[in-house]
């Protein structure tokens, strides 16, 4: 007797770029692309519409999901131009430069400019007690936060990669993320995701037809005739083709907060072929926003996000021209305008917003690609196998509400937890102006009114003079950001935590300070024991990963 083989369930995605391409191939590893019993996969993108992308820096998760998708480390870092990043080198955010300070692209410690370093690792915890009190409570002397509890600041400042050539692909003794180029890497992302069995369509969705119930019937378009899935994936970019101009959900806007709107950008060369390359990126502060500058193989990518109420076009572009100096000189600036926010709702009936259509911020602590990998994780563990085509399977009756139910309940978890993680990054990314002491200009003295800061984020504030971020104040699946990035931004822009009412429960100082001298006496070998970034990331591009010999045994050599 034949079995009834289940149909064929279908996932449609309009738009390539990062966050289509991220999302298809993540979706296509996971759900089976084209294997018997799992998903059908089609990305529909314009030939029109390039990729805005131009931050071209990632998190740290980004390496367990091309491990997942399965892109060898290697071959990731060579058709993708990609370089290492260990962290957020930070400059003339806490303070205001001195008068007679010259714009500086200088790594480290420069006369005139505040700095603060945000790495990847996690503080030091050994056997030792939990480091940051002792800290607050003067264990480690004078040393800065970051430098005292983690030896990554020293190794980055060295222009040390985080790893050797031979560490097992994305493994290595310290945490990291990379710089790429943005349409490199897209262009891999599609190589892989059809390899995997997503068919790729070019052409332009003309319409989006919507059925009775407040979801997708179909997308009808001129090359291929009407697309059917049982779930649409929105990737079109601000356009938002679905989420925003079809079913019309709201935007929030954040710009109340997060007060930048526009951006520069301009791609310009090293001084020499063989310049060091930070494995960091360069966050300026300037007088109405921050500048970029990262570091690729074979050039910097730079840039200056600003605010369009705090200054105009032509005075961002002479700012951004000043910190290159001679480099920018014959090249043009590419100018970006946005609002930052997301849609109150991510998943609708279904469809689901991923990428820029579903929201954007800044790329001041790279949340954009980050946010598509969280978006595509979920919709793997999330997707609707109880519809088919768009509608219930269960013709009527109890099957037919049943589906729905599931359906509507899925969007809603969804949602939940995706409008919660905006919300957070929100007084993250706030984090970072609110703090500052810098009154040179009206841009910074608005960042620091009380009135633009997040009431959530007001009252962590307050705790934390008295006490410092600890796990209770995160839900986990809520935040980006675990407690040990709010504990570098706070304590690298000088926040003050009095811990003397309770010194007393910190009865472990001398253990402390053990740690303390452990990790200045270790720091060294480990800078000595890891190859300079360059030289890591040439070898890679040419031989890959290359493990150690095996050792000859005693019984091999006979």
């Amino acid at each position: 007797m034949a079995v009834a083989r289940a149909p064929e369930r279908r996932i449609v995605i309009v738009g390539g770029g990062t966050a289509g391409w991220l999302t298809a191939a993540y979706l296509a590893r996971t759900l089976r692309a084209g294997a018997p019993g799992g998903v059908d996969i089609t990305l529909i993108e314009s030939s029109d519409i390039g990729i805005i992308g131009v931050g071209e820096g990632t998190f740290p998760t980004i390496r367990s999901t091309l491990a997942a998708i399965g892109i060898d480390e290697a071959r990731f870092l060579r058709e993708s131009s990609a370089t290492f990043k260990q962290g957020i080198h930070f400059v003339d955010w806490a303070e205001t430069p001195a008068p007679d300070a010259s714009p500086t692209q200088a790594l480290g410690a420069v006369p005139g400019h505040s700095h603060y370093f945000h790495p990847f690792n996690f503080p030091h915890q050994g056997n030792g007690p939990e480091l940051l009190p002792y800290w607050l409570l003067g264990g480690a002397g004078d040393a800065p936060f970051a430098e005292a509890v983690t030896l990554q600041k020293a190794v980055a400042d060295a222009s040390r990669a985080p790893k050797r050539p031979v560490d097992p692909p994305y493994h290595a003794p310290l945490n990291y993320a990379y710089h790429f180029d943005a349409n490199r890497f897209a262009a891999l992302l599609r190589t892989v995701a059809i390899e995997l069995g997503v068919r790729h369509l070019v052409g332009t969705v003309d319409q989006v037809v919507l059925d009775g119930a407040g979801g997708v019937a179909r997308l009808d378009t001129s090359d291929h005739g009407a697309l059917t899935a049982d779930l649409y994936i929105d990737c079109s970019g601000f356009r938002a083709e679905i989420i925003g101009r079809a079913l019309n959900v709201p935007f929030k806007s954040c710009q109340d907060v997060l007060f930048n709107d526009r951006a520069l950008a301009l791609q310009v060369p090293y001084d020499q072929p063989d310049a060091p390359i930070p494995s960091y990126t360069v966050a300026t502060a300037h007088e109405a926003g921050w500048t970029w500058d990262i570091g690729l193989n074979d050039r910097r990518g730079t840039g200056y996000v600003y605010s369009s109420r705090h200054s105009d076009d032509t005075r961002a572009e002479e700012v951004l021209r000043r910190y290159l100096g001679p480099a920018a000189q014959g090249r043009e600036a590419r100018l970006l305008k946005f609002h930052s926010g997301y849609r109150t709702a991510q998943w609708v009936g279904n469809c689901v917003a991923v990428g820029l259509s579903g929201g954007f911020f800044e790329p001041l602590e790279s949340t954009g690609i980050m946010l598509i990998e969280v978006a595509a994780h979920m919709i793997a563990q999330f997707f609707p196998w109880g519809v088919q085509g768009g509608v219930q399977r269960g013709a009527q009756g109890e099957d037919s509400a049943r589906t729905a139910a599931s359906m509507a309940a899925t969007a809603r978890t969804y949602n939940a937890l995706m409008g919660k993680r905006y919300e957070r990054i929100v007084d993250f990314l706030k984090l970072h102006y609110c703090l500052s002491r810098r009154r040179d200009s009206a841009y910074w003295r608005d960042n620091a009114d009380p009135a633009t800061i997040p009431e959530a984020l007001r009252d962590r504030l307050a705790q934390w003079a008295h006490r410092p971020p600890s796990r209770y104040d995160f839900v986990a699946d809520h935040e980006t950001f675990l407690p040990a990035s709010y504990h570098y931004i706070l304590y690298g822009m000088g926040f003050k935590t009095d811990l003397e009412p309770s010194r007393a429960l910190y009865h472990r100082m001398d253990e402390a300070r053990h740690e303390f001298r452990g990790l200045r006496a270790v720091t060294p070998q480990a800078v000595d024991s890891l190859p300079t970034h360059r030289a890591l990331v040439e070898q890679v591009y040419r031989h890959g990963f290359q493990p150690p010999p095996l050792q000859k045994t005693a019984a091999g050599r006979r």
